[in-house]
């Protein structure tokens, strides 16, 4: 889970990005601000991996906050300008949206989030487990568990030997988060533990007595994978 926080002095927009961030599993809102002078104490006293940053503001702008920050969290600037695009990329900003922002244009740029801040995590700690978002409710599920993960449009089902979890995410974004040592792709609507593979045959694997196709496009990838083990 990405802690994140909204800072913005237009209350609508804080709504539409806070409803943008409720539909997004991986992202947890911990906080709003109509000004960067009442974050403080928030990026101060908690983890927050996630910043979305209007430019202009009361007090301090976006860029000059950025700007003043030691170790700022990853930063997605919110704005109706585009003439700061440059200055805020050189800052190294995740992306630089437009109001008004559209979805999809949001859920991209969260997304790209989600890769910088999980490989970031990864290299600081190595965990055994994830959280998923089921039902409104943070599930955990340890690695060793799971089978194969499924793709099911724009949600996913993680299939353990004793339950299937359903979580809306793609199947490509929940696979990067995964440690590639445990996980493989092998179709474009399939990812399996390597660990639980127990037969191939050709172009088919089988996990728990089910068979999986392997794509054309992963039989390299999945090749050099048998060559290396």
């Amino acid at each position: 889970m990405i802690n994140c926080i909204i800072l913005d002095d237009e209350p609508l927009a804080i709504k539409v990005i806070t409803n943008f961030i409720q539909k997004i599993d991986f992202l947890n809102c911990i906080g709003s601000y109509s000004n960067a002078n009442d974050s403080m104490e928030t990026l101060k006293k908690h983890k927050v991996d996630l910043m979305f940053l209007d430019i202009n503001m009361p007090f301090i702008d976006g860029i000059s906050f950025l700007k003043s920050l030691e170790n700022p969290p990853r930063t997605i600037i919110t704005s109706a300008h585009s003439e700061y695009a440059i200055e805020g990329y050189d800052l190294n900003v995740v992306d630089y949206l437009l109001k008004p922002i559209p979805f999809l244009r949001f859920e991209k740029a969260a997304n790209k989030a989600f890769k910088l801040i999980t490989k970031t995590n990864t290299k600081k700690l190595t965990l055994d487990f994830v959280f998923v978002r089921v039902n409104k409710l943070n599930v955990k599920i340890n690695y060793e568990d799971i089978l194969v993960i499924e793709s099911l449009k724009d949600y996913i089902k993680i299939v353990t030997k004793n339950k299937n979890f359903i979580v809306h995410t793609t199947l490509t974004a929940f696979t990067e988060s995964l440690p590639n040592s445990k996980f493989i792709r092998i179709h474009r609507s399939t990812t399996a533990a390597i660990n639980k593979i127990d037969i191939i045959d050709g172009s088919n694997a089988y996990i728990n007595r089910k068979l999986y196709k392997i794509g054309g496009s992963y039989r390299e990838e999945f090749k050099n994978l048998l060559i290396n083990f």
